[in-house]
C-alpha cells in the first residue's frame, strides 16, 4: 500500500507553509522520493533546493477533472515514490474525490485561515465539512486578533468531535479555550445547563473532563437505552445538527441509574447527576460518567434539536 498524506484546505489557508515546515524538519529526512501532488497555486511557492534536498518531486494537476486514479498511477509509476502528500484544492469535492486502489491515507489534516473561517462556515459549510470530517488535525492559523477561538473549536468539534484542534497566532500555539469563555458557572452548587450549554458542556468536556470532575449538572434530555448497555445504564442526550439538516447526531454519555429499566427510550426527562472520570466497557477506555442524583419525567423542550450551524 502506498501512503498518502492529505493536506485540505481553502486557498491561502496554509496549506503550502505547513508542507514546506513538514519537508524541512529532521524527521522527515526519510529514505526514498517523495511525490507532492499540488491542486492548486497561491501567493506562497515552494523552494526548488528545499524540494531537492527533501528529495520531493512537484507535479501540478489543477483541474479536477485530472484528479482520477489513472492520472494519479501514471505519477506514481513516472516517480516511483515511497510516499505520497496531496495539497488538495479546497473547492473541490472532497466527498467525491477517488484514489488508486491501493493508495492508503495515511493522515488527513485541514488548515483553516482563522480570520475567514466564519465566511466560509456560513456560505461553504458543506465543503468545509468533507474537509473536516475525516482530518486527524485541524490546524487554524493566523488566529491574532479572533476573540471567540472556543466557538471556532464547538463548530469543528460537533463535526468531527475525535480532531486534534490546533491554534496559532505570529507567535506559534496558544490555548483555545479559558473558563470564563463557558455560558455556564462551573463553581455553581448545580450546574444548569441549557440548549447552548449542553451542547457546549458535551464537547468540551471531551477535552476537558478535569472541569467536571465531581461536580453536578443538570439538564433536559432525550433517554436512549443501547441494548449492549449493562442494566443500570441509560443515556439521556441531545440530537444535534452537526452541518446540516441530513446530518444528526445523539450526544449523550452513560449514565448510571438504579432505575434505568423503569425508562423508555426516547422519554423525555430532567437528569441531575455528578460527572465522574472512570472505565466504561463501551468507550473502550475512560470518559465521562453520570452517576444520576435524580431523574425526573418532564415534556419535551420547545427546541428539541440544539444546533451548532
Amino acid at each position: 500500500m502506498k501512503p498518502v498524506y492529505m493536506i485540505n484546505g481553502f486557498l491561502e489557508s496554509g496549506k503550502t507553509e505547513f508542507i514546506t515546515y513538514t519537508l524541512a524538519q529532521p524527521y522527515f529526512q526519510v529514505r526514498g522520493k517523495t511525490l507532492l501532488i499540488l491542486c492548486e497555486e497561491g501567493e506562497n511557492e515552494y523552494d526548488p533546493m528545499l524540494l531537492k534536498q527533501s528529495r520531493t518531486v512537484l507535479e501540478i494537476i489543477d483541474e479536477e477533472e485530472e484528479f482520477v486514479p489513472a492520472r494519479l498511477i501514471e505519477l506514481e509509476k513516472k516517480h516511483k515514490p515511497e510516499r505520497i502528500i496531496v495539497e488538495y484544492n479546497g473547492m473541490w469535492n472532497y466527498k467525491e474525490m477517488k484514489l488508486p486502489w491501493h493508495w492508503r491515507i495515511e493522515q488527513q489534516i485541514t488548515t483553516i485561515d482563522a480570520s475567514t473561517f466564519p465566511m466560509y462556515f456560513t456560505n461553504m459549510k458543506s465543503l468545509l465539512a468533507e474537509q473536516i470530517r475525516k482530518s486527524e488535525l485541524i490546524i487554524f492559523n493566523r488566529c491574532d486578533g479572533v476573540e471567540d477561538l472556543g466557538s471556532y473549536k464547538r463548530n469543528v468539534k460537533a463535526i468531527n468531535p475525535k480532531a486534534e484542534i490546533v491554534f496559532e497566532d505570529s507567535n506559534g500555539e496558544i490555548n483555545e479555550i479559558m473558563e470564563e469563555d463557558l455560558p455556564y458557572d462551573l463553581k455553581a452548587p448545580v450546574i444548569e445547563l441549557d440548549n447552548n450549554g449542553y451542547g457546549i458542556w458535551y464537547l468540551d468536556s471531551m477535552d476537558h473532563l478535569e472541569r467536571y470532575e465531581g461536580k453536578t449538572i443538570s439538564f433536559v434530555g432525550m433517554v436512549l437505552k443501547p441494548e449492549q448497555f449493562p442494566k443500570g445504564y441509560f443515556v439521556p442526550g441531545r440530537m444535534a445538527m452537526t452541518c446540516c439538516a441530513e446530518d444528526m447526531a445523539f450526544l449523550g454519555y452513560a449514565c448510571e441509574y438504579g432505575q434505568a429499566d423503569t425508562l423508555k427510550d426516547k422519554q423525555w426527562v430532567k437528569v441531575t447527576a455528578r460527572v465522574e472520570k472512570e472505565y466504561f466497557e463501551q468507550y473502550q477506555g475512560e470518559g465521562p460518567v453520570l452517576h444520576a442524583l435524580s431523574v425526573e419525567q418532564t415534556r419535551a423542550p420547545k427546541e428539541e434539536i440544539i444546533s451548532f450551524m
